[in-house]
C-alpha cells in the first residue's frame, strides 16, 4: 500500500515551545480506492469560515492558504475527490474533520461513541465540533468494539479493506477518540491522533500535564513504541520540519 503523509493545515502552538506545527493526514491506496485518515481543514474553512473557525484561526495563528487543504493536495497528485472512497477519522474536531465536505461521496468511518459525543457533547473539549463540517450529510459508517484486538489494544478492523485498517479506541481527548493503524509492507503506521503529545514528545511534560487534554494513554503508547519498532507511531500534529523531511526521504 502506498501511503502519503500530508500536512493538511499549519498553525502555531500558543504555549511552550511555541512551535509551528501541521496536521497529519494519511492518504493510502487500498483495494477499494483511496482512503484518508483525517482531513485537516477544508476549503470551506478558508473560503467561508464560521465564527468558530475564525476564532480558532486567530488564536492558533493558522496559515490561511487553501492550497494546504487536502482536496487541493490530492488534485496536485492527480486524484479527483470521487477517488476518495473512505475517510477514517481519529475524532471530529474541526482541525481533523474540516475537509469532509470536499469528499461528499466518501464513506466516513469513526467510532460510534465519537458520533454520539458530537450529537450530545459532555466534555469541555467536545465544544470543538464545527457543525459546518457535517452540514452536507456525510455517509457515516459507525463502528463499535466487538472483542477484536490489534496487538494488545481493543480494536475494530474495517471490513472489506485491504491492506488492513484498524480503529483503535483511545478515549480521553474526546469520548470517542481513536488511533488508526494501517498495515504496510514492512509493518504498520499507527496514527495516534491527539492521544499523544505533539511531535511524540513523550518526555517534554510530565504525564499529569497531558492527561486532562489528551487522555491517559501516553505511558502505554510510549511503551508500545519502544517495544514494537515495526509500528511507526505518528502524532496528530507534528512540527513542520517533520513534513519537510518526509518530502525529501
Amino acid at each position: 500500500m502506498t501511503i502519503h503523509i500530508l500536512n493538511c493545515f499549519s498553525k502555531a502552538l500558543p504555549w511552550p515551545p511555541y512551535q509551528r506545527i501541521g496536521a497529519v493526514c494519511l492518504l493510502a491506496e487500498t483495494n477499494d480506492g483511496l482512503l484518508l485518515v483525517d482531513t485537516g481543514l477544508g476549503l470551506h474553512d478558508y473560503e467561508n469560515p464560521t465564527r468558530m473557525m475564525r476564532d480558532f484561526m486567530k488564536v492558533m495563528h493558522v496559515v490561511r492558504d487553501p492550497e494546504i487543504a487536502v482536496a487541493r493536495q490530492l488534485a496536485r497528485l492527480g486524484y479527483k475527490p470521487e477517488d476518495v472512497r473512505h475517510i477514517v477519522l481519529t475524532h471530529l474536531h474541526l482541525d481533523h474533520a474540516g475537509g469532509l465536505p470536499d469528499f461528499p461521496q466518501a464513506q466516513v468511518h469513526l467510532l460510534r461513541r465519537e458520533y454520539e459525543a458530537w450529537r450530545h457533547p459532555r466534555k469541555i473539549l467536545e465544544i470543538a465540533y464545527n457543525k459546518a463540517d457535517f452540514a452536507h450529510g456525510p455517509c457515516w459508517q459507525l463502528h463499535q468494539w466487538q472483542g477484536e484486538r490489534w496487538y494488545n489494544f481493543d480494536a475494530i478492523r474495517l471490513p472489506g479493506i485491504e491492506p488492513e485498517v484498524w480503529l483503535v479506541p483511545l478515549p480521553g481527548h474526546t469520548s470517542g477518540h481513536c488511533g488508526v493503524a494501517l498495515q504496510t509492507e514492512t509493518g504498520w503506521i499507527f496514527q495516534c491522533g491527539d492521544a499523544v503529545p505533539v511531535n511524540l514528545q513523550f518526555d517534554f511534560w510530565p504525564v499529569f500535564f497531558y492527561r486532562p487534554t489528551i487522555g491517559p494513554h501516553v505511558p502505554r503508547l510510549k511503551a508500545f513504541a519502544e517495544t514494537h519498532p515495526e509500528a511507526r507511531l505518528l502524532a496528530g500534529h507534528m512540527g513542520l520540519e517533520f513534513f519537510k523531511e518526509e518530502k525529501t526521504s
